[in-house]
């Protein structure tokens, strides 16, 4: 079963906590912090193979979770990191964020592994709150939250050609042709149901992969027929080879069909319908009318287009289009950018190692009132130093308060026009605004860090 779109969830794992632990032997008497801090959570890496050919592995709908980190220890110890895990995709698979749209990875080569939801931190041990006026401290970081994310996965086969055209006009014969592959062929529409690949060997030196995938009709666009599901796999082709049969035996217009084909690429996506096309008049070896291939090669070229009367069946004129195309892949090779070579389309967010540490500053934050009146106070590295504070620990608690005013959270809420009493919410903790959440003295500030 060809299977090439899924949604599926990933919990990458928690980290695990830092220890609140003290130094006790014998003869040391004011041994001090020694707690340790807490594992990394485990992340979930997916990872190319050139074995498998369809997200079948993947049941929609499925939760994925990794491990939680192992919580510190005393005497500084570590807890252990979660096991990470690694999925494996087929190459041409590229991962969405469902609520964002935003590309988390496109695995366009072999091999290639993404991080696709990343393992939280693991919380500092107490050891690592010792200041001048704060010897002993008796709170330590929870861990982080690991990242949680639903995400389409979505299949889109790498090919450097493909082959376009009404339904039985003769792609899958050309294919079977050129090729050792071996697609399904009968004397009716939408005989092809799934794309097929083969590699086309030029000479000992020089191939490219042909991509086949169902024929489109009028209105496909419009989700007429099966052939537009399938046009995703020819985003990632350099150049199109358009079949025009010419032979009467499908009892359709050529021209008109051209038409059509074109029409309903365009509404597809402008980026496939700008890709150089080749014509390929099929069928030729059945045409018994004199004059036929010339009337409908001479009409083609007053286009502008190259164009190769041929017969998949015979094999007339087939090494001509292949060389032909050959050559129009090496210039478009040449002419490519790197952005185009990705297969990321034009107007689409990608996610880049550098856009995901940005938000790391935990002074950049926004606060907007929502329709109950509440403060929500939004930012990434803000809530997860929310999400890492023991809200039950009375001396956890006053750090995050210091910490919240050094970062001028009190004066933005302040600004944002904050009175007495109003409610604020950070994550998921909410708290009443008042207005003397600054530290008392110089001194606390310093426990800060």
């Amino acid at each position: 079963m060809f299977i090439d779109e899924v949604e599926v969830f990933f919990k990458a794992g928690d980290g695990g906590n830092g220890a609140t632990t003290f130094r006790r032997e014998k003869h040391v008497p004011r041994g001090g912090p020694d707690g340790g801090d807490g594992g990394r959570g485990g992340s979930f890496y997916v990872e190319t193979s050139l074995h498998l050919s369809t997200l079948l592995e993947f049941r929609p709908g499925k939760i994925y979770k990794a491990d939680r980190g192992g919580d510190g220890l005393g005497k500084k110890q570590s807890g252990k990191n979660g096991g990470d895990l690694i999925l494996k995709v087929p190459v041409g698979t590229q991962i969405k964020d469902v609520e964002t749209g935003a590309i988390i990875a496109d695995l366009v080569r072999y091999p290639q592994r993404e991080t696709v939801a990343a393992g939280g931190r693991g919380g500092r041990g107490n050891q690592h709150f010792v200041s001048s006026i704060q010897q002993a401290p008796s709170f330590a970081e929870k861990g982080e939250p690991g990242e949680e994310r639903k995400v389409s996965m979505e299949l889109k086969l790498l090919a450097d050609v493909g082959l376009l055209g009404f339904p039985n006009v003769g792609k899958s014969t050309l294919l079977s042709r050129v090729s050792a592959a071996k697609p399904k062929i009968a004397d009716y529409a939408f005989t092809t149901l799934v794309p097929n690949l083969g590699v086309v060997r030029v000479d000992d030196n020089n191939n490219f992969v042909m991509a086949d995938v169902p024929g489109l009709i009028e209105g496909a666009s419009e989700g007429a027929g099966i052939g537009i599901r399938f046009l995703k796999h020819l985003e990632r082709t350099r150049v199109l080879i358009h079949l025009v049969d010419i032979s009467g035996m499908t009892g359709r217009d050529p021209l008109e069909d051209y038409r059509i084909i074109n029409n309903e690429l365009a509404e597809w996506s402008a980026e496939l319908a700008a890709l150089p096309q080749v014509i390929a008049l099929s069928r030729t070896d059945i045409i018994t009318e004199e004059g036929t291939v010339e009337r409908y090669k001479a009409h083609f070229e007053g286009l502008g287009m190259t164009v190769f009367p041929i017969s998949s069946v015979t094999g007339d004129n087939i090494t001509p289009l292949i060389w032909h195309v050959h050559q129009k892949l090496q210039e478009t090779i040449r002419d490519k950018s790197a952005t185009a070579e990705s297969g990321i389309p034009s107007g689409v967010v990608y996610i880049t190692p550098q856009a995901q540490t940005s938000d790391d500053d935990p002074k950049k934050f926004k606060v907007e009132r929502d329709d109950a009146g509440v403060l929500v106070v939004s930012g990434k590295a803000l809530e997860r130093i929310i999400a890492m504070t023991d809200m039950d620990n009375e001396m956890a608690v006053r750090r995050l308060q210091r910490r919240l005013e050094r970062l001028g959270v009190f004066r933005k809420l302040a600004a944002a026009g904050a009175a007495e009493g109003d409610t604020v919410r950070i994550r998921d903790v909410e708290f009443d605004y008042i207005d003397d959440e600054a530290p008392e003295t110089a001194e606390e500030a310093e426990e800060m860090e």
